[in-house]
């Protein structure tokens, strides 16, 4: 029998509730710290309570920033089956059984009843291999020096137009120069990672395939495709925020921006790419001029320019067949 258990994670605490018993309602609590040693002892004390294995102990918590992932890894390795709810998923459940959660304990208990609510179709969580979580961890690293960076920049600029002590511009040029230098060895390590293992490498290479994605552009998407599961290509658009939604105010009608959720530093990067591919790639230059031809905007068909890429992007990995465009350039 499948004990369900609800988790609210915090940066230093855990909100755990054990649903005992759902017709009931009776419910056990336990407040613990968000550390190793609190970690270990949840799972001596659901152990201890529920009187089960941990494989019938069905665990459901959200995602919180970074601070759940250590607890993940560390229930999973202890045979314990977590469940990743979806917020928005979870809060319109909890409203739908008029339960209130307003305090952590009661989030606890919420997700509970969640996870109860989802025992016939759990969709468990399952961690990433090693591979796939250093590679994450690289490019998270890089993208945080490249921001680094442009900040560095930004003051180098500003400083042009005001007066700044000959040893602040020394300053900015020497961090500048020391981010240059970290930014092009983690770059080769990512790149080496990628090529010391066959499946990413043979990804990164079938991207590289379509006109529009290079180095820097491939680099994110072999990370994205290899740590998020997509079933369509329509959810891999909607993650990065790719979706076209309506917008209308005064006499402003029938206008479409894109929704602009999800990881916004792929999204830019996406955006350059598919400027040089409404110029070099066959079917998204087509694509681009009909929808000019039909009334859309520069800026319309660039959002769509953008959606179709990862569209193909998203084929070649799913088929594992380089990219054949659809339409021959013509050329003059």
């Amino acid at each position: 029998m499948n004990e369900y258990i609800g988790i609210d994670v915090g940066k230093n605490d855990l909100a755990t509730t054990w649903l005992r018993d759902f017709a009931s309602k009776r419910i056990k609590t336990k407040a613990l710290k968000n550390t190793q040693k609190g970690h270990r002892d949840l799972a001596e004390w659901l152990l201890k309570n529920t009187k089960e294995m941990p494989e019938n102990i069905i665990i459901t918590l959200e995602p919180t920033n970074i601070y759940h992932e250590a607890l993940m890894y560390f229930l999973h390795n202890k045979g314990f089956k977590i469940q990743l709810a979806n917020t928005g998923k979870a809060k319109k459940y909890a409203e739908s059984i008029n339960l209130v959660h307003k305090t952590d304990k009661s989030d606890g208990t919420m997700l509970a009843y969640y996870g109860e609510a989802q025992k016939f179709n759990l969709d468990l969580w399952v961690p990433e291999p090693l591979e796939v979580r250093e590679l994450k961890a690289l490019m998270k690293r890089l993208d945080a020096l490249n921001k680094d960076k442009q900040r560095e920049l930004n003051r180098q600029e500003s400083s042009e137009f005001g007066l700044i002590s000959t040893r602040v511009l020394q300053s900015l040029h020497n961090i500048i120069a020391a981010l240059d230098t970290e930014i092009a060895k983690l770059t080769k390590e990512i790149d080496d990672h990628i090529d010391g293992n066959p499946s990413l490498n043979r990804n990164r290479e079938l991207l590289k395939s379509i006109h529009g994605i290079g180095d820097v552009m491939s680099r994110e998407l072999v990370c994205l495709f290899a740590s998020k599961k997509f079933n369509t290509a329509k959810q891999a658009a909607a993650y990065l925020g790719l979706i076209p939604r309506l917008k209308e105010s005064g006499k402003l009608k029938g206008r479409t921006v894109l929704t602009k959720l999800g990881p916004a530093h792929i999204r830019a990067k996406l955006y350059m790419a598919a400027v040089c591919a409404s110029t070099y790639n066959p079917d998204i230059k087509a694509q681009k001029e009909r929808l000019l031809s039909t009334g859309k905007n520069k800026m319309q068909a660039l959002g769509a320019a953008m959606r179709k890429l990862i569209q193909i992007c998203f084929g070649v990995v799913k088929h594992q067949t380089e990219y054949q465009p659809q339409i021959v350039l013509k050329t003059a």
